[in-house]
């Protein structure tokens, strides 16, 4: 009775479970030098579902859709730099695969120099720390003496 309800709930929460959607056609451009602009364009942005890939890579809907603006925009007339301004002011810098340096992304740019260099730092500091060992002063003959005495009688026992 058990596995008869778990397979029951099984098909009913497969059958609830939203499909995936369908993919989207790409509608390449008639002109063939437009076309390439285009391609190369998409490869410039990035995929904003995607993060790590290009919208020309990427299989995702919204993918999908941008590269079909790129290609409305450059069949209206627009120029690469047009486009790629389009793109900057609806979603930001983030959508370029090579975003500009300027003073809102240079963490972004110099972020990785600055971890590596107080990572450096923080190497050399710990091995001077290291290596930095008091020196041994010589014991007094007082000293010398006790250290005698309680070897002695660490012998006896």
């Amino acid at each position: 009775m058990r596995r008869l309800f778990a397979a029951l709930s099984a098909g009913f929460l497969m059958a609830a479970a939203p499909l995936p959607p369908a993919p989207v056609e790409d509608r390449p451009l008639a002109d063939p030098a437009l076309e390439a602009r285009a391609v190369a364009l998409q490869q410039s942005l990035r995929c904003v579902v995607c993060q790590n890939e290009s919208i020309a890579e990427s299989g995702a809907v919204l993918a999908a859709d941008l590269r079909q603006v790129v290609r409305e925009r450059i069949a209206a007339g627009d120029s690469d730099e047009e486009v790629r301004a389009f793109m900057v002011a609806r979603y930001g810098d983030f959508v370029l695969l090579k975003p500009p340096f300027e003073p809102a992304t240079w963490l972004l740019w110099l972020g990785p120099l600055i971890v590596v260099l107080l990572g450096g730092l923080a190497v050399i500091a710990y091995l001077r720390q290291r290596h930095t060992v008091p020196e041994a002063t010589a014991l007094s003959a007082d000293e010398m003496a006790r250290l005698d005495a309680l070897l002695a009688q660490e012998d006896e026992t």
